[in-house]
């Protein structure tokens, strides 16, 4: 149930704890204020001492959209091996009856969120790396913070179940709006914090790239992604606050995502979007083939001409529009992409990138879509699940989170997912980045690790290191 403030808070938590009661089933009520300008940045790190451990951040390109949550008030997860992980996680979410108490009807990102994601291959044998970290999970926060288009918005989520009493719950939403006016994050001036760094089973990626380019040449598939992992011990405790901020401002075409799981925290600035979903308007993107970017604009043109026109970077991109344009068909009418690929450029590396549209068909859920899609030739390869038994026989490391969707969903089947690149998890002093590289048959593992180290530079420039040569 979704509703307007035609009446005071307390008569709605009245009503919620009297429908919990009668059903036996916990429901979820959101309420939302419009309120001063927060930084949201300062508001995640004001839930370190109440919330450390639980809590997340997202911005889009151009940091139109900024979403922050604190403190987890329902966790979603399974570690299903099968795809029915998805569906698993939109059955619990649309369980719940949501009542949302606001005056703004049609915006969409405030209300009740539900935010995670999804490992990338839940069938690979678990490192100890990721061994905390689910095949799927999601939060709804306690308190989420919503900057859209310069507006920001408050919303305070409570589990209302049938034993709950109703000044316990008032109390919740009257102490919750106090939230977010503590701790300012503190920013280093100055980047230098040492760093060692161990290149993990680098040889043995090497060779999986040789092994991949003589299965492709044999026919057993067309492409294959082969991702390789990187270890940084630094000197100090690494600051999550200075490296969000870092990406923030150098990544300003990227998606910046955290996600803190207790201790660790999975962070990046991912240039893709797997999908989005507004209504019933449905967004993907293709992004593969790249580039280096160059030191003047000529030579950054040039290399831009190059890509456009090399034939290795053209198959592995069409690869990925074909099967993003046939995923989205499948559940969308009006499907419409430009008939040749444009450039996107980010700080550091240039890729070939093909937008798609369409509208969703009735029946078709937006996390179905997210199933559809996952994992896209440009993380996985094609076909699809052969590229991923390939990826498990070959890839020497698991990929966890890396390069799964990560995302949000709201209470009208709204959201949007990236695929989570040139991310990293941090834990304390260590860092483990990663990077993959589209394998087809004419890849050179020179070429390929050169292509690794290019996406790696985001993440070793957000953490603000300086290699240690002892």
């Amino acid at each position: 149930m979704i509703t307007t403030l035609d009446h005071t808070l307390k008569e709605f938590i009245q009503q919620a704890l009297e429908d919990a009661k009668r059903t036996k089933q916990s429901v979820i009520v959101s309420c939302i204020k419009e309120v001063d300008a927060i930084d949201p940045l300062h508001f995640f790190a004001s839930g370190e001492d109440l919330f450390l451990g639980e809590r997340y951040f997202w911005s889009t390109p151009n940091r139109d959209f900024t979403m922050v949550g604190l403190g987890n008030e329902l966790v979603i997860e399974n570690n299903l091996t099968t795809k029915e992980r998805f569906r698993d996680i939109e059955n619990e979410w649309k369980r719940f009856e949501k009542v949302v108490v606001s005056n703004e009807t049609n915006q969409v990102g405030i209300g009740p969120i539900l935010f995670g994601g999804f490992s990338f291959d839940p069938l690979k044998e678990k490192s100890l790396l990721w061994n905390n970290f689910s095949e799927a999970k999601f939060v709804l926060p306690k308190h989420m913070l919503s900057v859209i288009d310069q507006k920001s918005y408050i919303t305070i989520n409570k589990l209302v179940t049938p034993h709950d009493e109703l000044t316990m719950c008032l109390k919740h939403f009257e102490r919750s709006f106090e939230i977010g006016s503590a701790l300012p994050y503190q920013l280093d001036c100055e980047k230098g914090n040492e760093f060692s760094t161990i290149e993990y089973k680098t040889s043995e990626w090497l060779k999986a790239i040789q092994k991949a380019t003589n299965n492709i040449k044999s026919k057993e598939m067309d492409k294959v992604v082969l991702a390789r992992e990187v270890h940084l011990k630094f000197s100090d405790k690494i600051n999550p606050y200075q490296v969000i901020y870092n990406l923030q401002q150098e990544q300003p075409t990227s998606y910046i995502f955290e996600f803190e799981n207790g201790p660790q925290h999975f962070v990046g600035a991912t240039p893709e979007r797997l999908i989005k979903k507004k209504d019933n308007e449905v967004l993907s993107t293709c992004l593969a083939g790249s580039i280096k970017r160059g030191k003047t604009e000529q030579e950054d043109d040039d290399l831009g001409h190059q890509l456009l026109h090399d034939d290795k970077n053209l198959l592995e991109h069409a690869i990925v529009v074909k099967m993003i344009k046939s995923a989205i068909e499948s559940c969308c009418f009006d499907v419409i992409t430009p008939k040749s690929p444009a450039l996107f450029k980010s700080k550091n590396i240039q890729h070939l990138f093909t937008p798609v549209k369409g509208y969703a068909r009735e029946g078709f859920s937006f996390l179905s879509m997210v199933e559809k899609l996952h994992p896209t030739p440009a993380l996985g390869g094609f076909p699809k699940w052969k590229a991923i038994e390939k990826i498990r026989e070959l890839e020497p490391m698991h990929r966890g989170w890396y390069a799964g969707p990560l995302g949000w969903i709201d209470h009208e089947d709204n959201g949007e997912f990236v695929v989570a690149l040139r991310s990293g998890l941090l834990e304390g002093q260590n860092a483990a980045l990663f990077a993959g590289c589209g394998i087809v048959e004419e890849s050179d593992p020179k070429s390929e690790y050169l292509e690794t180290k290019i996406k790696l530079k985001p993440m070793m420039s957000a953490l603000g290191g300086v290699v240690n040569e002892d």
